[in-house]
């Protein structure tokens, strides 16, 4: 079963993702069994071959050349698409789109990227992103890769790791730093396109992970030792780190669409499940602690939804998204922590037999972990958050969060409403674990702030109000560890004091 599109004459979106959900529902629950299918490494190829017949990733591409238009609100609906059926699946979608189209699309030289836009539209090809070394992950800035200029080309050499779609991908966005001649490194980082079927392009696969969790995507260690011509460099805008960011913050908006079909997915399967399952008498539905579950899950859907439609209105590619790390952020790090807890929340519901790779419910636990910890670890993001917070209040003299969060741009509707939590003094500088807590605290509040405006266009008014309540009580909890004082450190020499089982023997 395939989907009938061609790069030349397109169905309408609505009929091509409705006719994309019943290929997939198809293949993954009729010719092939999905739980089985996700606990094996790799995808076998004529999965991949068919889910690629339907030219998907079309709808990434400008129409200018013979896509779709490359639309953020469609691209978020192929994400959301894919993820109800298959978080990896999704991923893989993420990975094309975000870290190798929209960048290829914005910054690439014309030659290039229309050699690109055609062979992704004609032969099905793949791209994605090279920027994690081993001894700098988090650390981008740090990266030893490094390039020279050499008879017209970039000679780039370095080790590129955790990269998805490793030995997959087509094409690849290389990251390095220039080496002067003394044998230092620039700051800033260039991008390259390398098309790894052409002469002196080769990536090496040193080593595949046996990767925790989204299984179907390949992963592991690349030797990068190519000569790239100038015509697959990339034009920053300004700087190298400034297209850096502007990439990575634009894929951080675009996350809720891999988390909508999957947190929707995990909403249906608890329903599903707590109105079938009878305990002591009764359907597990009419449990009250069951209906607050359940109630979180709807909560997530709805706080997705608002992510979504905001990332509509803001991260096409014809905005600078460089500035913007404080909204980016947010919106990662708590859809991506609403993905964890909304599997936790469906395992705990199912119970034993959701403790199986090959059900939906612990395959979920550990195909939406990494999520809260590739392209920024939650807890940096989170840093940054507050931060960035810490500094606008600085440089405004405002020590007042909630007279702050009534003057910000993404918090002014929230704040309001949180009037009781928000009203006091913040004691500036901020500890690094409270700066933590301080920018989960904010993200709820940007998030907040978001479905109050998806309210405003007409999205179901009860959703709406349970999901505010859902914020409120989280931001409420958050707040009361932000509150207590807690300076707690690793004590030296714990292991040489007397062990429980001393002290019991001692006094018994």
């Amino acid at each position: 079963m395939s989907v009938s599109t061609t790069t030349s004459d397109f169905i309408p979106f609505s009929q091509f993702i409705h006719e994309f959900k019943s290929q997939l529902k198809h293949l993954f629950h009729v010719r092939t069994d999905i739980d089985q299918l996700s606990i094996k490494r790799g995808m076998p190829p004529f999965i991949l071959r068919e889910i690629m017949s339907s030219n998907p990733l079309a709808t990434y591409i400008p129409q200018q050349y013979g896509g779709r238009g490359g639309n953020i609100h469609e691209g978020l609906a192929l994400a959301a698409a894919a993820s109800y059926e298959s978080l990896p699946l999704s991923l893989g979608f993420g990975i094309n789109w975000a870290l190798f189209l929209q960048p290829t699309g914005k910054y690439g030289q014309e030659e290039t990227k229309a050699k690109v836009f055609t062979d992704f539209l004609n032969n099905r090809k793949m791209g994605g992103l090279m920027i994690t070394e081993p001894d700098y992950g988090s650390d981008a800035l740090h990266m030893k890769s490094s390039y020279t200029e050499e008879d017209g080309k970039y000679h780039l050499q370095g080790t590129k790791h955790w990269a998805g779609l490793t030995g997959w991908a087509d094409y690849w966005l290389l990251t390095a730093r220039h080496k002067n001649g003394d044998g230092t490194l620039k700051r800033d980082i260039d991008f390259f396109i390398c098309d790894v079927s052409a002469p002196d392009q080769n990536i090496i696969v040193e080593e595949f992970y046996e990767n925790l969790g989204v299984y179907l995507l390949p992963y592991g260690r690349n030797h990068i030792d190519v000569k790239i011509p100038a015509v697959q460099k990339l034009q920053p805008e300004s700087t190298g780190i400034k297209m850096m960011l502007d990439l990575l913050h634009r894929s951080r908006m675009q996350f809720p669409g891999m988390a909508m079909g999957f947190l929707q997915r995990m909403l249906d399967e608890a329903v599903s499940h707590c109105q079938e399952r009878q305990v002591g008498g009764k359907s597990l539905f009419a449990y009250d602690q069951v209906q607050q579950r359940i109630s979180h899950l709807q909560s997530a859907y709805t706080i997705c939804s608002a992510m979504c439609f905001n990332s509509s209105q803001k991260a096409g590619v014809e905005n600078n998204l460089a500035p913007h790390g404080l909204e980016a952020n947010s919106v990662k790090t708590y859809v991506t922590d609403l993905m964890q807890s909304s599997a936790q929340s469906l395992l705990q519901l199912v119970g034993a037999k959701g403790y199986r790779l090959n059900h939906i419910a612990g395959r979920a636990i550990v195909d939406s972990r990494p999520f809260q910890i590739f392209e920024g670890s939650n807890d940096i993001l989170y840093i940054q958050i507050a931060e960035a917070i810490q500094k606008q209040m600085q440089r405004t003299k405002q020590n007042n969060i909630l007279q702050f969060l009534q003057q910000h741009e993404l918090t002014e509707h929230a704040a309001d409403r949180l009037k009781k939590l928000f009203d006091f003094e913040l004691q500036l500088p901020l500890s690094q674990r409270k700066l933590t807590e301080f920018g989960a605290i904010i993200s709820r509040v940007v998030a907040m702030n978001l479905v109050l405006k998806l309210a405003a266009s007409g999205f179901q008014k009860e959703l709406i109000d349970n999901s505010l309540i859902n914020i409120q009580q989280e931001v409420s909890a958050l707040m009361g560890n932000f509150k207590t004082n807690n300076t707690t450190a690793y004590i030296e020499g714990y292991e040489e004091t007397e062990s429980w089982f001393d002290c019991y023997s001692r006094t018994s």
